[in-house]
């Protein structure tokens, strides 16, 4: 990110999609791709990872898993456009490698 951009609500951005698993051969049924999105909360609580069994407890007979997580200033929530419809996600920002899951400033089409 730039110093002069700042994610704020209303600005679009790009979320870059998961895509399905990569399959034995190398191919995807949908391969990551960029989406339009819409800024609807700047700064974003990401869960971390956590697959210890410490992580999970017992209540009322159900399995409770305690998932930490972590405040990032430069994460936000975004209301991703999909040809068939809309989600939410929130996300890291990943200005250089444009991953599966983060999002980046649009690029500047001359």
């Amino acid at each position: 990110m730039t110093d002069t951009q700042k994610p704020s609500v209303g600005r679009i951005v790009h979320y870059v999609s998961h895509g399905t698993p990569v399959r034995e051969d190398g191919t995807q049924v949908f391969p990551s791709e960029c989406r339009a999105a819409i800024v609807s909360e700047a700064g974003a609580w990401i869960p971390v990872a956590t697959i210890e069994a410490e992580s999970f407890s017992r209540s009322e007979g159900r399995p409770i898993r305690h998932v930490e997580q972590w405040f990032y200033d430069d994460a936000v929530t975004l209301t991703v456009l999909h040809p068939t419809g809309s989600s939410r996600h929130a996300c890291k920002h990943d200005e250089t490698n444009h991953a599966g899951g983060t999002w980046h400033w649009p690029e500047r089409v001359s």
